[in-house]
């Protein structure tokens, strides 16, 4: 079964519609997926999409398709979060709120969500959860993918993107075939400054100050599910799927 879609209301705006696609889950799945920097949680929610359908909504990909687009000026809420990103400034809590109540369309959508990267605060926690409330869409589960800091600053610092197409290598566990040279168009591989050691620390600590509010609000909830992300992307993927009672549904998983 086809589960592609271009998510075009979510990267580019509300006036847009997106290409529909059948469910593979009925009733359709609404999760948040949590994880610090390098747990994987991207390749969860593409697993996770292949299997249940539900889209996959990240915030870091609105923010890099605006970054890109020169068709059309942005909505109010994205010119200004362009701003604080060209500056060098996390976009604040306010803005990345703005930029999610647009696409609150794509919440409603049948096919269900997967919402990465948001939300990274209580703030936006608590927001999101008024908004769902308001709108009588249930919020099934929130997965926490959890890994111990030593591992992630491994996962972290092996990365090498490439500086033509962005594809990203591991120098152990996903090395290119000629060292530093992309295996897709042939361009230099490069670290990123937030992949170097001293950076990794201190994206960590503020993930770890921010989101530890927002674990305990969702346990207060009843919808947390802790999933250790070690192992393959496909062993995280087949604990997430037993987390949520769907075993049955795919008989691939043992």
């Amino acid at each position: 079964m086809n589960t592609h879609t271009d998510r075009a209301a979510w990267l580019q705006g509300p006036a847009l519609q997106c290409t529909p696609q059948p469910n593979k889950i009925d009733p359709a799945w609404r999760l948040v997926l949590l994880g610090a920097p390098g747990v994987g949680k991207g390749t969860q929610a593409q697993l996770l999409h292949q299997h249940l359908g539900a889209c996959h909504l990240s915030t870091g990909d609105v923010f890099r398709a605006a970054a890109a687009r020169t068709d059309c000026p942005p909505s109010s809420a994205m010119a200004a979060a362009l701003l604080f990103m060209r500056r060098g400034l996390l976009v604040p809590d306010s803005t990345v709120w703005d930029l999610v109540k647009e696409r609150s369309g794509c919440l409603r959508c049948a096919g269900g969500f997967l919402l990465d990267g948001f939300p990274r605060t209580l703030a936006q926690a608590e927001s999101l959860h008024r908004l769902l409330a308001q709108e009588n869409i249930p919020l099934h589960a929130v997965i926490n993918y959890e890994l111990p800091i030593s591992e992630i600053v491994v996962r972290l610092s092996g990365r090498r993107t490439c500086a033509k197409c962005k594809a990203v290598f591991h120098v152990t566990s996903q090395p290119p075939k000629h060292s530093g040279i992309c295996d897709y168009c042939g361009s230099a591989l490069f670290r990123r400054d937030d992949d170097r050691s001293e950076s990794i620390h201190v994206r960590l600590a503020a993930y770890l100050e921010s989101t530890a509010p927002l674990i305990d609000f969702y346990r207060r909830l009843d919808l947390l599910l802790s999933i250790p992300a070690t192992g393959s992307p496909e062993e995280i993927c087949h604990r997430t799927v037993v987390a949520l009672n769907l075993q049955n549904q795919f008989p691939a998983y043992p």
